[in-house]
């Protein structure tokens, strides 16, 4: 039955928030101020029909827009949607209660993001290839997408014909697509490993689709050109499927901030260092230790690291940082730690941070939430929070990024 509601506010994915006598509840797409009518199930609804918009209200730029997972607010405002992008900063923080300055929202979308996966499974119809429906696990086919970078506008043709390849495996494939100095870099996931025969026919696809790198599983099939991307002055291929920054320019700001908060430090680690997007920008002025769980990614930061002129020595360490988190008396040797971790945040080696004598920390993180329960523990420690800067790469999304600034206090 459909039941009109007013919407109270905006949520942390983006859902409007209504208040009844039940309690609230959360309608998709649904801006504050509006009058909708909603089709109630418990405390989430789906939206019927906007009765009175609000003036924050625009067109969606994308036709799949509501029906595709992969945005959640192309339907707001130019500055509603900084606002409420930064305020979830804002939010994370008050709820640890932390107070600390933060600033302004930084546009990081530039060209638009650099790698997408792509879902492909076997319907009736042959192999259907696109994102997830919006809180569901169907499918909706993609023929393009407007947030995604000008190297990537044969991704969703090339990911096609890869999947229409692969469909006699009858499993569900994901395919990850990445634009590269030397063009698209593809990893297939979900298939199981190539026996030789079909090695031979990607290894043939992959020639009749231009690709400089085709992988499965992390493991090349065929490399025709290293898919290098740009990192300071330095040209890195990382590994199959390995870690990037969303966006070029996110990775640009990202490493600007960082660099700007630590202008005088000698010897920095980078920890979570991935292939490198911080340490080579560091390390054109300062010494920096890398410290990086996957084996692949070190290897192309050193690789890296031997053919590029003009930097600083860069040292490398594979280790797991959540489970041999570096000690205190290894974190003092360094004017400054680097740290950029998974959505899961660092607690392990925060709490190290915390019982040593560093004097400063910029912390790179994807999560507000828990990046606040890991600046609360620095707090406590002994360090104040600077200042936090949001950064956006991940448009229309309601992923933030952030750079947090910590200073111990002098003893």
């Amino acid at each position: 039955m459909n039941e009109t509601l007013t919407i109270a506010r905006l949520g942390q994915r983006g859902d409007g928030i209504a208040e009844t006598p039940q309690g609230q509840v959360f309608v998709p797409y649904a801006l504050p101020g509006e009058t909708v009518r909603a089709v109630r199930d418990g405390e989430r609804a789906q939206l019927v029909e906007i009765i009175a918009p609000s003036e924050s209200r625009i067109a969606a730029i994308c036709p799949l827009f509501t029906r595709c997972g992969g945005c959640a607010a192309q339907h707001m405002a130019p500055e509603f949607y900084r606002d409420w992008k930064r305020q979830q900063v804002v939010t994370a923080l008050a709820r640890a209660g932390i107070e600390a300055p933060v600033a302004e929202l930084v546009d990081a979308h530039g060209a638009g993001r650099r790698r997408v996966t792509f879902h492909a499974r076997r319907e009736d119809a042959g192999m259907i290839v696109g994102f997830m429906a919006a809180r569901s696990h169907d499918l909706i086919a993609v023929d393009t997408c407007p947030v995604l970078a000008p190297g990537l506008e044969r991704a969703p043709a090339v990911a096609q014909m890869l999947a229409n390849r692969l469909a006699s495996s009858n499993k569900p494939l994901d395919i990850q697509v990445t634009a590269s100095e030397a063009g698209l870099d593809v990893d297939i996931r979900g298939h199981g490993p190539a026996g030789d025969k079909l090695r031979i026919a990607l290894t043939q696809v992959a020639e009749r689709l231009d690709l400089a790198r085709l992988a499965m599983h992390g493991e090349t099939i065929v490399e025709r050109r290293p898919p290098l991307q740009r990192m300071g002055k330095a040209y890195v291929a990382p590994g199959p499927g390995g870690f990037l920054q969303a966006t070029a320019e996110g990775e640009e700001r990202l490493a600007a901030l960082v660099c700007a908060a630590i202008p005088k430090a000698k010897r920095v680690a980078d920890l979570f260092a991935g292939c490198g997007p911080f340490s080579f920008r560091l390390a054109e002025r300062c010494q920096v230790h890398a410290v990086e769980g996957e084996k692949a990614a070190i290897q192309s930061l050193l690789k890296a690291a031997g053919a590029t002129q003009g930097l600083k020595p860069i040292t490398a360490e594979q280790r797991d940082l959540f489970r041999r988190p570096l000690l205190e008396h290894e974190v003092n040797g360094f004017d400054a730690v680097v740290l950029d971790p998974p959505r899961a945040g660092a607690e392990a080696q925060v709490k190290r941070i915390a019982a040593s004598k560093l004097a400063a920390v910029v912390y790179v993180s994807c999560d507000a939430g828990s990046f606040a329960r890991d600046a609360a523990l620095l707090i406590a420690g002994g360090y104040a929070l600077e200042g936090v800067t949001p950064v956006d790469q991940f448009r229309y999304s309601a992923h933030i990024e952030l750079v947090g600034v910590f200073r111990r206090a002098r003893r």
